[in-house]
């Protein structure tokens, strides 16, 4: 038993290299490669998955993990786990011929730049082919791994968020939306001033650099085991624990992007570097899944950065970091960044309208998937959507079908699990409230005792629990969006003075 543990954790550890490479190939693509360079990258990257895919699926490998499997009873609760979870990964890729694993992997690497090229032209039909291609791609895959999936797109959703499925979707999107839509309509009806000048007043990008990493370190996150770069599009990788890399872009007129980008950021980054050590060496050493992961940096960047408390916190440290706040009255910052205003962009959208931004990626690429809707249209199809659940049309494909990165690198499927992130978070705060005053920590700017809290109940469970498991354990319930609805009624209500 010895010798087949140790043969296990020298091949995991071989795949954990390879997954290595792959990320910082991934991070080179979308950070500091140039345009032409990225051809070669996208032939490494297929090589790369080919040799992580013929591991998993060698003989050899699918033996020992049999083996492994027949002992479960004398295995460890994370030797246990990760077997589990192997043999479900092997299953998957062992359907997958090897050909179209290979094309597959070559196509999301090279779509990424011909995605931010079509984006920074406007120009959607320079990315169309592609996407089509990564569409028949998913959907040829999730085919292969049909089993007791009522639809396609079920199997996608399982990819991000385990056990979620269209029928419980549908669900709670209408639940939201029977709640957030007249919410929204009294909001736009409020005599409340919403116009906040200092929004939009230009600050030089190296003083928004300087202040961004200053507002990440405060939250929490490690530089010595991490990096704040720039990209087309925000994101956080993973490589290790110490090595948590994120990224933001940064706009001069529009300087609070970059800093609720960098807020949201820094809540996925600090989940990562509190894995537990006890499973690092293991494919387990990872936050769980996307719903749970958003609620971290949407916990962050909305309920924590968006309140009052956070910014009293942050208020003396932030002026000298930041001269442009001299000029704020606090409560005028506080209520102009949570300004309620319908907009084109998910990524800048207000708390109370971004789950109306994901219902729109979640039922176009349902009804791509499904066969409902044609991909030639979908710049029109998306506009049609925005102005039905936003009133707002986009004027161009750059602000509009084209703005998000994530169908460009295959992650069809992903979109809901921000909405549910969002849900989880309030539930997450509902119960920490319970336990300590939030407020408080906030205004003394005790950042380390929320973060302390999030370790100990989330954090350094990584994959080892699910999130399921992890939400019932943390607030003795299943997914409630009620504490979300609560949540932005309570909060929207007093900022608009509403009845």
């Amino acid at each position: 038993m010895k010798k087949k543990l140790k043969k296990f954790e020298e091949i995991i550890k071989e795949k954990k290299l390879i997954d290595a490479s792959l990320e910082i190939l991934q991070w080179d693509l979308e950070t500091t490669a140039p345009k032409k360079g990225k051809e070669l990258i996208a032939d490494v990257f297929g090589y790369l998955s080919m040799k992580s895919y013929n591991l998993m699926t060698s003989e050899e490998f699918i033996k020992l993990v049999e083996k492994l499997s027949e002992k479960k009873e004398k295995l460890n609760d994370i030797q246990r786990k990760e077997i589990e979870d192997i043999t479900e990964e092997i299953e998957k890729m062992k359907k997958i011929p090897p050909k179209e694993y290979e094309e597959y992997s070559k196509l999301v690497a090279r779509s990424q730049g011909v995605w931010e090229e079509a984006k920074n032209k406007n120009d959607f039909n320079l990315f169309k082919d592609d996407l089509k291609k990564i569409f028949e791609y998913n959907i040829k895959f999730a085919k292969y791994q049909m089993k007791d999936e009522k639809n396609i797109y079920d199997v996608l959703l399982n990819e991000y968020e385990k056990g979620m499925d269209s029928e419980k979707l549908d669900k709670f999107f209408k639940s939201l939306r029977e709640e957030i839509v007249p919410l929204l309509k009294k909001v736009k009806e409020s005599k409340v001033k919403n116009d906040f000048e200092f929004l939009s007043k230009k600050v030089d990008i190296e003083t928004q650099r300087r202040f961004n990493r200053y507002l990440a370190s405060y939250l929490g996150f490690d530089f010595d085991r991490g990096v704040l770069a720039e990209s087309e599009h925000p994101f956080t990788m993973n490589i290790d624990k110490n090595d948590v890399r994120m990224t933001t872009k940064f706009i001069e007129d529009q300087p609070f992007s970059s800093i609720f980008s960098v807020i949201h950021e820094s809540g996925h980054g600090i989940y990562e570097q509190q894995i537990g050590d006890d499973l690092q060496g293991t494919i387990l050493a990872s936050g769980g899944s996307m719903g749970i992961h958003e609620s971290q940096s949407r916990f962050y960047e909305n309920i924590l950065g968006r309140s009052l408390a956070f910014w009293e916190g942050i208020y003396k440290n932030g002026i000298e970091n930041f001269p442009a706040l001299k000029e704020i009255d606090i409560n005028e910052l506080y209520r102009g960044v949570n300004k309620v205003e319908p907009s084109l962009i998910r990524t800048e959208a207000d708390e109370l309208t971004y789950s109306l931004h994901i219902m729109v990626r979640y039922e176009i690429e349902k009804g791509i998937i499904n066969g409902e809707l044609d991909i030639d249209k979908l710049p029109e199809i998306w506009n049609k959507k925005m102005e039905e659940y936003l009133g707002v049309v986009p004027e161009t494909d750059s602000e509009g079908v084209l703005q998000d990165v994530h169908w460009a690198g295959g992650m069809i499927g992903y979109f809901p699990s921000y909405a549910l992130g969002s849900v989880y978070a309030a539930q997450i705060y509902h119960k920490m409230k319970e336990d300590m005053d939030v407020d408080q920590l906030l205004r003394d700017g005790k950042m380390d005792r929320i973060k302390g809290w999030l370790r100990d109940r989330i954090h350094v469970y990584g994959k080892l629990r699910g999130t399921a498991e992890l939400i019932k354990e943390i607030t003795g319930e299943d997914l409630e969006p009620k504490y979300y609805i609560d949540y932005l009624k309570e909060k929207y209500s007093k900022i608009y003075n509403l009845d």
